[in-house]
């Protein structure tokens, strides 16, 4: 199963992203400031990554309302990481098909790569493939292919992890936590 989405162009201003770190767990929250407005089910769709991981989607009135990283995956660090030039301010309605959503899960393929500084990070969610950019809040970009399927995640401008050392100093360790290991060798097709 894939997680199908439909896009409409933004009516209103695009939501403020409130992120949040959990220092005990690791959990990184991306919530959307947003007030709702649609009409829809609510719950959470997560993505189940094949190697643990889990990215949470919370869905309110039939929207994305945030993104949660609960288990991480692999983190590849990238000395750039640029999200997409070509982007489409817009809506996610994730459809209600008859199960309310509540609680939906979809196991699949999961990958994550962020710039050096840890302020950029990108999730693939299932195989790579053809997708366009379209932004939800101020920073968060949802990756969608051409049959409406959310591709990827990209959040922007992440703050630091809590007591990491200062992400501009080069001698820095890195802002993700220690336990999410990080790789040299290019992401999977």
């Amino acid at each position: 199963m894939k997680l199908a989405v439909t896009i409409e162009p933004a009516a209103d201003t695009l939501p403020e992203v409130d992120y949040r770190w959990d220092v005990d767990t690791d959990i990184l929250t991306a919530r959307l400031l947003a007030d709702g407005g649609a009409d829809g089910g609510s719950g959470s769709v997560e993505i189940v990554g094949s190697d643990g991981s889990w990215l949470l989607f919370d869905v309110r009135a039939g929207r994305i309302g945030g993104v949660e990283v609960a288990v991480w995956p692999t983190v590849r660090s990238l000395a750039v990481l640029a999200p997409p030039a070509a982007v489409q301010d817009a809506r996610a309605l994730v459809p209600d098909r008859g199960n309310g959503i509540a609680a939906v899960e979809v196991s699949t393929v999961l990958a994550a790569e962020s710039d050096r500084a840890e302020r950029t990070i990108h999730f693939r969610v299932g195989p790579r493939r053809p997708a366009r950019a379209v932004r939800i809040a101020r920073d968060v970009l949802l990756d969608v292919d051409a049959r409406e399927r959310i591709a990827g995640v990209w959040l922007l401008n992440v703050p630091p992890f809590p007591g990491a050392p200062d992400a501009d100093d080069a001698a820095s360790a890195p802002a993700l936590p220690l336990a999410h290991p990080r790789h040299p060798e290019p992401l999977a097709p």
